[in-house]
């Protein structure tokens, strides 16, 4: 007999960004599955998931990966592949790792996007030392074929945004349904101000990855010196960005819940150049009023709304961010148009549709 009705399985639970929000928000729908994932750091994660039934894998042992994630990269296809399931229902939340747990029952794979690492190499290993790009040349062609024996073991696949959609089709040759995943910061909750930054910046959310492009976005505010950038959000980036960026740049680092919802409080416009799947930021920013520039790219295709919810500029270059930051401050922007497409994203539909599609899976086990 199965162990239970749905168990949930997520790469890794070792920073706060918005899978790790999606798996939040799935332990929400389902308040009586397991979370499985490979590793978990409760104090650099949301700690909400302290308070959740989060099962880390035997590789969570070494708790040098906790703390670098990336370092785990040879042994996180293994360790996914021993781990077996037996239930009903299990949904992978997954970006190229947890898709591969083998199961009993029917598996739905929620894909944020087929491993950047694998499928977008020269974008993701951009600027990054000759070892890494060693590395993945030996590591990259069994690991593909690992992810696609991987992808092909689910029963069904969820994308987060229309690009991803096209991305799995051309990669696995699986025709995929998209669920956005949903706005999960409560913009009504506590807020907590950051040391040393007056209100009336305009702000920039994203890890400090290279394919993020926040080296671009500091650079441009070289060309604003009467704007201000508060940029929150860690990763290997933030010493090189310390010491390029301009006076007029401010690196907050990581932030916590409280803090980010001053930063959408006090923030005059979001500012994106990111290859991102999906496009989570220009969204949170409309919940809370402000208009986006953000990167006429990927996911934001879909989460921005031209001339009412923000701006796109076409290029990651210091010129078009400045450019489009300007033509911003030009236009009047509608607060109720903005909170109308934020709420399109709510968590009330995102629980509704991926508790229907585990339903329907239940239904054909």
């Amino acid at each position: 007999m199965p162990d239970g009705p749905v168990a949930l399985v997520h790469d890794y639970l070792t920073q706060r960004g918005g899978a790790e929000r999606v798996a939040l928000a799935l332990t929400d729908a389902f308040p009586d599955a397991p979370l499985h994932t490979a590793l978990f750091d409760p104090s650099r994660t949301f700690p909400e998931l302290a308070h959740r039934d989060v099962r880390p894998l035997p590789l969570d042992r070494l708790a040098l990966l906790r703390g670098r994630h990336r370092l785990a990269m040879p042994l996180l296809a293994p360790a996914f592949s021993h781990l077996r399931l037996d239930t009903a229902v299990t949904v992978c939340s997954s970006s190229g790792w947890a898709h591969g747990a083998r199961t009993t029952g029917r598996k739905v794979v929620y894909c944020y996007t087929p491993a950047r690492w694998l499928y977008q190499t020269d974008r993701y290993l951009r600027g990054a030392s000759p070892t890494a790009r060693a590395a993945m040349a030996v590591l990259g062609p069994p690991l593909r074929r690992w992810d696609r024996a991987a992808a092909a073991g689910a029963h069904r696949y969820l994308a987060i945004s229309t690009v991803v959609q096209r991305r799995i089709a051309d990669t696995y040759g699986i025709e995929a349904e998209v669920v956005p995943p949903p706005t999960t910061l409560d913009l009504t909750g506590p807020v907590r101000p950051l040391d040393g930054v007056e209100p009336g910046f305009v702000l920039c959310v994203s890890r400090l990855l290279p394919y993020k492009n926040v080296d671009a976005v500091a650079a441009a505010f070289a060309a604003l010196p009467d704007r201000r950038l508060v940029v929150v959000g860690s990763g290997p980036l933030r010493s090189r960005l310390a010491s390029s960026s301009p006076a007029n740049v401010h690196l907050a680092g990581e932030v916590d819940d409280d803090q980010l919802r001053w930063c959408y409080a006090h923030a005059v416009s979001l500012v994106a150049a990111s290859y991102e799947d999906f496009g989570l930021t220009p969204l949170e920013a409309a919940a809370a009023g402000l208009p986006s520039a953000v990167l006429r790219w990927g996911g934001f295709l879909d989460t921005t709304v031209e001339g009412v919810t923000g701006l796109f500029f076409d290029q990651p270059t210091p010129a078009a961010v400045a450019g489009a930051v300007r033509a911003l401050d030009g236009q009047r922007w509608d607060r109720a148009a903005l909170a109308a497409h934020a709420a399109r994203y709510s968590p009330a539909a995102f629980t509704a549709r991926i508790r229907a599609v585990v339903a329907d899976e239940a239904g054909r086990a």
